[in-house]
């Protein structure tokens, strides 16, 4: 069971504590961020005796983490791949995100590569749709890289994005991707599911693919400041779950937090 092994005043706050609890690890599944969650955010944010509940920071031992897949390749083969050194790559998602056939979409992909970018990247809604369906998008996109490559003289990428309405449908985008070579790929993992992403995780490190990962759907769990799971938590349980990197919105912009 868990142990409460510290209670702390919240500064400026007297009606609430931060509570410091342990937990035994053969409590959890060896890998499994779906069972860690289970357990530690299941079902006692649900008990009616609490009022507001907040994961705010969790600490994993070594012994746990080792278990875990990890980020699939990491920064480092990103740059080697890009071929970019000592600077931070620049990108942007395409916008508007909505609503361009796959043929505009590709045309506005090559402008932003064609102007300097590193890379573009689809957006979090950007999957299936009737307007633009995934495989004429990852053509469209693949012929734009290869123009802005060859016109720049630089190695150039997008972030394909796989999430799907199902697993064997995310597999199936996945490896297109990498057939027409693209060197990285996209999830929602949190509107995915972290079983979804830790399968696509070890995928691509199999098969030697980048993935970024978007957060969309963060902020009905983060948001609220006294009930929920801060974000922080949130990360750390993806870098265990598996992602190259992960979208954490701007310093200045229309997204809280």
């Amino acid at each position: 069971q868990g142990r409460s092994y510290r209670i702390e005043d919240v500064p400026g706050d007297d009606e609430s504590f931060y509570a410091f609890i342990a937990y035994p690890i053969d409590l959890f599944e060896e890998g499994s961020v779906v069972n860690v969650f289970t357990s530690l955010v299941g079902n006692v944010f649900g008990f009616k005796a609490v009022r507001m509940l907040r994961l705010e920071d969790v600490r994993f031992p070594i012994a746990y983490v080792k278990t875990c897949g990890g980020p699939p390749l990491g920064i480092q083969v990103e740059r080697d791949v890009l071929n970019k050194y000592g600077r931070p790559m620049l990108g942007c998602t395409i916008k508007p995100k909505l609503g361009l056939s796959a043929k505009n979409y590709g045309r506005a992909v090559y402008e932003c590569l064609r102007g300097g970018l590193d890379f573009t990247k689809d957006d979090e809604n950007v999957n299936s749709q009737p307007f633009m369906r995934w495989r004429q998008r990852f053509d469209f996109v693949m012929e734009a890289i290869h123009k802005a490559e060859a016109e720049t003289g630089e190695r150039k990428g997008h972030y394909l994005n796989v999430t799907a309405p199902t697993p064997e449908e995310m597999y199936k985008r996945a490896e297109y991707a990498k057939e027409i070579g693209a060197p990285i790929i996209m999830h929602d993992y949190i509107t995915g599911g972290f079983c979804a992403n830790t399968g696509l995780a070890n995928w691509c490190r199999d098969n030697g693919m980048l993935l970024h990962i978007h957060r969309a759907m963060h902020a009905v769990i983060d948001r609220h400041p006294k009930h929920g799971i801060h974000f922080r938590v949130l990360a750390k349980i993806l870098r265990l779950s598996g992602g190259d990197h992960l979208h954490t919105g701007t310093v200045v912009g229309k997204l809280e937090g």
